[in-house]
Order: structure tokens, then sequence, then C-alpha cells
């Protein structure tokens, strides 16, 4: 019970359950993230860091930059919570204009990884 308690907890802020929506598209870094969400490095930091004690995402870390996806699901609490989620995070207007954010970001960026420190995200 404790397990899926903060399972759970970790999805009860709105802030946390758009980026668990974001990373529906597929892998992402942080600057992916903080220019999709237009929030600073350190919140995005914080709340993936909630999510990964979670159990909600993973990260894979590629120099200095870590990205980050849905995390497969462990037990079948999880997954039915995961399928849940993906049938109760229809496009809303916040996650529209985050989705907007996300492809103009990617867009621009000038490679497929976050080496590139020339980019304004990714360098921060």
């Amino acid at each position: 019970m404790e397990n899926l308690a903060e399972q759970l907890k970790a999805l009860s802020e709105p802030t946390r359950l758009r980026i668990v929506r974001l990373l529906m598209h597929g892998e992402l870094c942080i600057c992916d993230l903080m220019a999709a969400l237009d929030l600073p490095q350190s919140t995005i930091s914080r709340h993936m860091s909630f999510l990964k004690r979670a159990g909600w995402v993973n990260g894979r870390r590629s120099a200095k930059w870590v990205y980050y996806s849905l995390a497969i699901a462990r037990d079948p609490a999880h997954a039915a919570f995961l399928g849940a989620l993906k049938d109760l995070l229809p496009p809303r207007p916040e996650a529209i204009e985050d989705d907007k954010r996300l492809a103009r970001h990617l867009a621009t960026k000038t490679t497929a990884t976050c080496a590139d420190t020339t980019h304004e995200a990714c360098s921060k």
C-alpha cells in the first residue's frame, strides 16, 4: 500500500501530470521539458526527482545531460494507472500549449541530443 500511495501522490501535482503527458510523446531531456512547460531547470528537476522516486519515469545519462522516459510498469496497478493516464489526460488548453511549445523547441533544436550547448534551452 505504501508504494501505491507514493505513486499516486506523485501524480497529485498538475506540473507532474503535464510532464507525464509530455513523456507520452517519447524520451525528452530537461531542456525539452523546460521549453515545453516554460519553467526553470530547477523546478523541472525537482519534479523529475519526485516522479523518478515514485517509479513513473526513468532517467538515462548521456554526458552531462539526462534524458527521461516513462518507466515500464512494474506491477499490474502501475500498468493500470499508466493506461488510465493515457486515456484521462486528453489535450486541455494548457496541454495543447505545452505541445505547441515542445514542437517549436524541437523544430529549432540543432541536434537530436543536448550535446549542442549553443542551443539556448540546452545550455541552461
